[in-house]
């Protein structure tokens, strides 16, 4: 899927592919005993379309138990491409929009540009280049004609309504939800938020030693075009292969970064694909793509600190009531299934150390499922509507977990936890 293709932009046209999509790997679900030849279809059509279709096969190529365990090798093998290798936009088109963004001939720009780029995924395509002064640099340029097909796939509510509604269930507040996600997806086509939000993590975690987020170069930057610092580093699939200190230093790691941007930097990273990650000697990580962002402000920042804070202590009646509050729950059966569920979400913190693993993973996406199916059997004044952020604090929760899952080792993540927490005053 490398060669270089347009977007396709229409709103019929994606929604007819789509469908015909949905049409045939349902039945290869169904009927196929190993779903192969639907999984390289899947890859093909979602990596055509790009945007929005794109990031859901990204989902389906490492969340554990989004797709059904018989058919998870051949999934996860055919959409991998899809993190990283998505087919590409042509150069000539690529060229005309970074000059048409920062203003200027591309020689001007750079000393070096590399047409052939190092990788292409959903919203956009990363060139190698390197500016006057020999720094090497990544480019991040959007794919001309990107914005019209996510507008498209907004549009063609269907497809995301479907996963709100997976995760939630229409009694749960699952139109608010999807405001939420359109408002997500808008935001990722605006490079200079990612480049203000890129920054903000920089400063969060200056003088980690095992953190590392790339500089960005504001005068080489637009809308459209994010130049960072170039990174190296291994792939997942290679880190797995690593011995077990070496993963439990980068698990370390990863927790880190995920809950102190939630806990202290007050916002958290939402789209945690493999991809996105560069794994360096020494438990060092490199983090990549700070497009998708889901800010955690005022009171429910608190309430998210106090239930992290219960969890820490072991206090099972404190972590009861503070999901209870951060849920917006009101009583009953559905405020004792939600709280059950928050309290499997929190068994790395409470069963310490502990082993991610990918029945675990897929146990907790089922488990919103089933939550969903009690809350359909429920008068709507039992229910509590989900509250904002939980889709995508889900995504998070899925997509982290599975990333540590496959690191597969038993790590102290309290341990972690707590030494960040006390060293930003938040255990006191």
């Amino acid at each position: 899927m490398s060669e270089d293709k347009k977007v396709p932009e229409g709103r019929f046209g994606r929604l007819r592919q789509l469908s015909g999509l949905a049409a045939r790997t349902g039945a290869s679900l169904l009927f196929s005993k190993d779903g192969a030849s639907a999984a390289v279809k899947a890859a093909e059509v979602l990596g055509n379309l790009r945007g929005i279709a794109a990031k859901v096969g990204q989902m389906a190529s490492y969340v554990d138990g989004v797709v059904p365990e018989e058919h998870r090798e051949s999934y996860e093998t055919a959409l991998r491409s899809l993190r990283s290798a998505a087919p590409r936009s042509s150069s000539t088109a690529i060229r005309a929009l970074v000059e048409e963004e920062l203003g200027a001939p591309l020689a001007d720009l750079f000393s070096t540009w590399d047409d052939v780029p190092v990788a292409s995924a959903s919203i956009g395509q990363v060139h190698r280049a390197v500016l006057s002064s020999g720094q090497e640099v990544a480019v991040k340029v959007q794919h001309p004609g990107i914005a019209g097909a996510v507008e498209s796939d907004l549009k063609n509510a269907g497809i995301l309504e479907g996963m709100a509604i997976a995760f939630g269930g229409r009694k749960l507040n699952a139109g608010a939800m999807l405001d939420e996600v359109k408002e997500r997806f808008r935001e990722e086509l605006d490079y200079t938020l990612e480049a203000e939000r890129q920054n903000s993590f920089i400063a969060l975690h200056e003088g980690d030693p095992t953190i590392r987020v790339p500089r960005v170069w504001a005068e080489r930057s637009s809308k459209r075009v994010l130049t960072s610092d170039f990174a190296r580093g291994t792939t997942l699939e290679e880190a797995a292969c690593g011995t077990p200190a070496e993963r439990r230093a980068w698990a370390e790691t990863l927790w880190r970064f995920v809950f102190k941007g939630n806990l202290v930097g007050g916002a958290f990273n939402a789209d945690p694909h493999p991809g996105n990650y560069l794994f360096q000697p020494g438990g060092q990580i490199t983090f990549l793509d700070f497009g998708c962002v889901q800010p955690i402000v005022g009171q429910r920042l608190v309430d998210a600190v106090e239930v992290h804070r219960a969890a820490l202590l072991r206090d099972e009646a404190a972590f009861a009531r503070a999901s209870a509050v951060i849920l917006e729950t009101r009583g009953g059966r559905y405020e004792e299934l939600a709280i059950a569920y928050s309290r499997r979400c929190f068994d790395p913190i409470f069963d310490r150390p502990y082993r991610i693993t990918r029945p675990y993973v897929a146990s907790l996406v089922q488990g919103v499922k089933d939550l969903a199916m009690e809350a359909r059997t429920m008068k709507a004044d039992e229910i509590a509507p989900l509250p904002p952020g939980i889709l995508f604090m889900n995504r998070l929760q899925f997509g982290f977990y599975s990333v540590l899952a496959r690191l597969d080792v038993e790590v102290d993540y309290a341990e972690v936890e707590r030494a960040f927490m006390a060293e930003a005053g938040l255990l006191a």
